[in-house]
């Protein structure tokens, strides 16, 4: 369980204070929860925060009842949270297999790692020895990423807005590889995201506007009041 204590993050620019984020408390304890809003209203500094990217102004956060608060990104992951960035990271010289034991943390045969492959989709062989560079599309980049984080194993596995720079054929791809994630993975899954097909198979909801959040709950009780509200994020009405 993770859960976001009274939260506050600010930054200063130009002898100003800019508040993103005041007085958030979430608790994340579904198998997936997805975290919603308009843009600039504060998901993705939440999602950094509770990676370690960032650190908060005012508040704690907690792991399992252990403060984490003032940790490292390192000894984050050293406790079980994994990020992944909306634009996954190319390593130009390391090979798909390669990556992934380092994801794993231990040596994998070529097996494991055309499992692991295989659980979002890719055709192992096509893959396993192509380096992570510029000839992987944005939508294979997502699934070896996905595919990283289940090798990983890890309590908490954060997404920024996965589907952000993907194409339609990907994206469809993407939404089938978290359902298959929802059924298996035993830790707590939490997505940013604006598209209705990711909330959709959330079991719970946060609305992040304004740097609060405004609405947490069951999916089935806050997306009809999202998709119905003129005040929505618009996104959520682009059918994909």
């Amino acid at each position: 369980m993770l859960e976001l204590k009274n939260i506050t993050y600010q930054v200063e620019d130009e002898n100003r204070t800019i508040q993103i984020l005041k007085d958030v408390n979430v608790v994340f304890e579904d198998r997936f929860t997805a975290i919603t809003g308009p843009n600039g209203g504060g998901k993705s500094t939440m999602a950094k925060l509770i990676a370690g990217i960032i650190r908060p102004t005012a508040g704690r956060i907690y792991m399992d009842g252990e403060d984490i608060t003032d940790l490292s990104v390192t000894d984050r992951a050293k406790r079980g949270i994994s990020f992944a960035f909306q634009q996954p990271v190319r390593f130009k010289g390391i090979t798909v297999k390669e990556l992934i034991r380092y994801a794993a943390g231990k040596d994998i045969t070529t097996a494991d790692a055309c499992n692991y492959l295989s659980e979002v989709g890719l055709c192992a062989r096509d893959y396993i020895h192509r380096e992570v560079n510029a000839s992987l599309s944005g939508g294979e980049l997502k699934r070896i990423e996905i595919a990283m984080i289940i090798a990983r194993g890890t309590a908490v596995s954060v997404f920024d807005e996965p589907e952000a720079g993907i194409d339609l054929w990907s994206f469809q791809n993407l939404i089938q590889v978290f359902e298959h994630m929802h059924d298996k993975i035993g830790g707590n899954i939490i997505i940013i995201s604006h598209q209705e097909r990711i909330l959709d198979i959330a079991d719970k909801i946060v609305v992040v506007s304004g740097g609060t959040v405004t609405a947490t709950g069951r999916r089935e009780e806050i997306l009809p009041a999202l998709l119905n509200s003129n005040s929505g994020c618009k996104k959520l009405m682009d059918r994909m």
